[in-house]
């Protein structure tokens, strides 16, 4: 079985720590050369001041005119090598015969090395192998005080040996302060990687890509819209879907909700947190169901997911259904009436009354065949025709006078039979709810419809609308029924705007002749 991987956090960690590593060895390095050219440099230019401060000295000037230079010389010098903690100080010739040097063997011998420029009267410094190992020298002239002739030369010099034990002095505090760098170094990257295991939760590299990639491409294939919202109201993910039924832009990714354009209602409910199950809402052209749901991880809220899913095609489908149910129980209800009517006149024939049962009878005929003649004649498409006997039907179940007008004519349909059904059958129902409470229940309808334009007036004798709030009839969750029934309460006339608008056309609302309000449709212009 396959070990897990190393978590990302761990992965961070080892990395980090190289890196600091890396950095302080550079440091290290860096500060090692630095420090070593560093004593170098000061080596030579010691030994250089050094070296004028002996070429100076009158007593050496005046043990060179001596016929034993040595005697006086060697003292002096081994006297400014130890006070000077210099490794060699020799006086030498022209001829380079030494006159001082720390070991007495070589004394009367050849001074070994380069002189440069130093006979010509010039100081001259190099570092060189001599009898003393390597060493930093410096090489000035020595002048005839008098004359300025130079008549002698003396060398100083430092072994690197001596340099390098300087200069390891001065390492100690550099190594001390790389191990605290390190230490710091190792130190902050244990507390970043200890963070980037909590936001990780200990996964892996390879395990975070597929994770992201298979929920990612899950998240994008669903045929549900999807919303990832944080707790400060900021869209972290949207899938196509989600781009599609809202019509979102490209970057909205780390916005606000209420940056995205989205109607106010939705972004109310939204920010709220409060939405309902299945909670239906306009957005364009489109009915959503829109869903909310807190997420948690390990008892921390994390934000909310939305869903969305698109209810158009069955919204206008249910509307047709409503039509056809409404229009089979207004069947079931004359049936039942009709019964009773036919008891009715069976009745009066046994009682002798003939008369009077054929009366009865024609009346209550001529009544039913005058609405189906009016809207059988002037209207040649079934749906609207089944529409308006549906409503004529419900009407009268409920005691309302619907009057379809005179000038009523469908001769064809600029729009689709279902939005027909749901611009007539909302106004009316609207109408209906609208003279329910009053005593004069009167409701008017004029449909008038062909190939380009379709034109429906619905006037009630209700309340009315005042001026000021018929502007937002049409809008989502309008509506002037109060109480928390009804999670689709204020959708019918916001559906009407909906339709119209997708075609183009205009919907209105002004004062009825009855009343009440008149609401008045227009798709099309007249040929």
């Amino acid at each position: 079985m396959r070990s897990r991987e190393r978590s990302l956090a761990q992965q961070i960690f080892v990395l980090q720590l190289l890196a600091v590593v890396l950095v302080v060895v550079v440091a290290v390095v860096l500060a090692y050369v630095d420090a070593r050219r560093d004593q170098l440099e000061s080596a030579r230019l010691r030994s250089v001041n050094i070296a004028e401060a002996v070429a100076d000295a009158p007593d050496v000037v005046r043990a060179l005119d001596e016929p034993d230079p040595t005697r006086a010389i060697q003292p002096y010098a081994e006297r400014v090598r130890s006070d000077t903690r210099t490794d060699f100080v020799v006086v030498m010739g022209l001829d380079r015969t030494r006159y001082s040097h720390p070991d007495v063997s070589q004394l009367g011998k050849p001074f070994i090395g380069d002189l440069g420029g130093a006979p010509e009267g010039r100081v001259f410094t190099q570092e060189y192998t001599g009898t003393l190992g390597p060493s930093m020298r410096a090489v000035v002239p020595v002048r005839d005080g008098a004359r300025g002739e130079v008549v002698a030369l003396v060398s100083v010099g430092i072994t690197l040996e001596r340099i390098d034990r300087a200069l390891e002095q001065r390492l100690l505090p550099i190594g001390l302060a790389a191990v605290a760098v390190l230490g710091l170094g190792a130190a902050g990257a244990a507390l970043i990687s200890r963070r980037l295991r909590r936001q990780t939760h200990g996964l892996g590299a390879a395990e975070i890509t597929r994770m992201y990639e298979y929920y990612d491409s899950v998240l994008h294939a669903v045929r549900e819209g999807m919303l990832l919202v944080d707790v400060d109201d900021r869209v972290q993910l949207v899938n196509d879907e989600a781009h599609r039924l809202l019509g979102l832009p490209d970057d909205a990714v780390g916005r606000s909700l209420d940056e995205l354009g989205l109607p106010d209602g939705l972004t109310r409910s939204l920010l709220a947190g409060d939405a309902g199950p299945d909670e239906i809402h306009l957005v364009a052209d489109k009915v959503l169901l829109v869903n909310q749901a807190d997420a948690h991880w390990q008892g921390r809220d994390v934000g909310s997911v939305v869903t969305l899913r698109d209810h158009t095609e069955l919204r206008a489908v249910s509307g047709e259904l409503d039509t056809v149910r409404s229009l089979a129980e207004a069947l079931r209800a004359q049936n039942h009436e009709a019964s009773n009517r036919l008891h009715t006149v069976v009745s009066l024939i046994e009682l002798g009354r003939v008369d009077e049962a054929v009366a009865f009878a024609t009346e209550e005929l001529e009544t039913a065949q005058l609405i189906t003649d009016v809207v059988v004649g002037s209207v040649e498409e079934p749906v609207v025709a089944a529409v308006l006997l549906g409503k004529s039907a419900q009407a009268a179940e409920r005691g309302i006078d619907l009057v379809i007008d005179e000038d009523t004519a469908v001769s064809g349909l600029a729009v689709e039979p279902r939005d027909v059904v749901t611009i007539l059958g909302n106004l009316l129902d609207n109408a209906f709810d609208a003279v329910g409470a009053t005593d004069d229940r009167q409701v008017h309808v004029r449909v008038h419809a062909d190939a380009d334009t379709l034109e429906v007036d619905v006037d009630d004798s209700g309340a009315g609308l005042p001026e000021d709030v018929r502007d937002q009839v049409f809008r989502r969750g309008w509506s002037t029924k109060r109480g928390d029934q009804a999670v689709g309460r204020g959708l019918g006339l916001a559906l009407v705007g909906q339709v119209v608008r997708r075609y183009g056309g205009r919907v209105s609302v002004e004062d009825s002749p009855l009343g009440g309000a008149r609401f008045t449709v227009r798709i099309g212009e007249p040929s």
